[in-house]
């Protein structure tokens, strides 16, 4: 019998909660201690690394978190949500739906630059962690060059601005933030035209800088955009709508298959 109930309370097994009737322990500490006591971006620290961050390195995670919260419904996150209202589902739903969008393409670019920024950081060789990455990759670069916000992402230089400030409080190095800039400035070299760091660059080297595995960086990045599909999902609900598709229905898509003679 002891057997058989270890083996069933081993099938999961977890250094994040221990709980019973009347006790919640987080980490090895109460839930009633934490209540009140930490931040919201200390608490995903302490869940996600068994510590808490210092002041300085919450304040931050929650500036990278508060950064990428939202891009607007042309972002297909946030439009996949608000259709998702349309077509009757709840909140839930809809920030499901928008999560699920932040694939390789939309929502990958900061795992894969904190990827990048290690691979140079245990090199020291940035052009040629970026040949090495073009040629298994291609051409594009994460975290560089934006197709909207042209010359400059309003969000980066603030962003890069916190980094060297908390840097020169000893809470995280500041090499990262030198080798985003490196990379920056290799890249417009290269292109003889500036290519500057976008929000998914800047906000990779924060997560680099406070030491993020690079899976973790999508993960943040979902829980920060979740914010905008809640809102955007709110919005659309008040709104109203039914069926909303990704134009208005007087828009015709392009056919481009066989006519037959009727």
């Amino acid at each position: 019998m002891t057997e058989t109930r270890s083996d069933v309370s081993d099938w999961w097994r977890t250094s994040i909660i221990d709980m019973e009737p009347g006790r919640i322990d987080i980490r090895g500490r109460p839930i009633q201690d934490l209540i009140g006591t930490l931040s919201f971006p200390q608490m995903i620290w302490l869940m996600l690394r068994g510590d808490v961050p210092t002041p300085e390195q919450a304040k931050l995670l929650e500036a990278a978190l508060v950064a990428s919260v939202d891009h607007g419904p042309q972002a297909p996150s946030i439009a996949t949500a608000r259709m998702a209202v349309t077509c009757g589902v709840p909140l839930n739903a809809a920030m499901a739906n928008a999560v699920n969008m932040l694939g390789d393409v939309h929502g990958g670019a900061g795992e894969q630059a904190v990827e990048l920024y290690y691979k140079i950081a245990a090199s020291a060789d940035i052009a040629g962690e970026i040949a090495d990455w073009q040629a298994a990759h291609g051409k594009h670069i994460p975290g560089f060059g934006h197709r909207f916000h042209k010359p400059t992402d309003p969000r980066a230089p603030r962003l890069m601005q916190l980094v060297r400030e908390t840097a020169e409080t000893g809470a995280c190095p500041g090499a990262f933030a030198e080798i985003g800039e490196g990379v920056e400035r290799h890249l417009s070299d290269r292109a003889g035209k500036p290519v500057p760091m976008n929000i998914d660059g800047a906000t990779a080297v924060v997560f680099a800088e406070l030491g993020f595995a690079p899976p973790l960086a999508r993960g943040l990045f979902c829980l920060s955009r979740s914010v905008g599909a809640l809102a955007h999902g709110w919005e659309q609900m008040q709104q109203g709508g039914r069926n909303k598709g990704p134009t208005p229905p007087h828009y015709r898509w392009t056919y481009d298959g066989v006519t037959r003679d009727r």
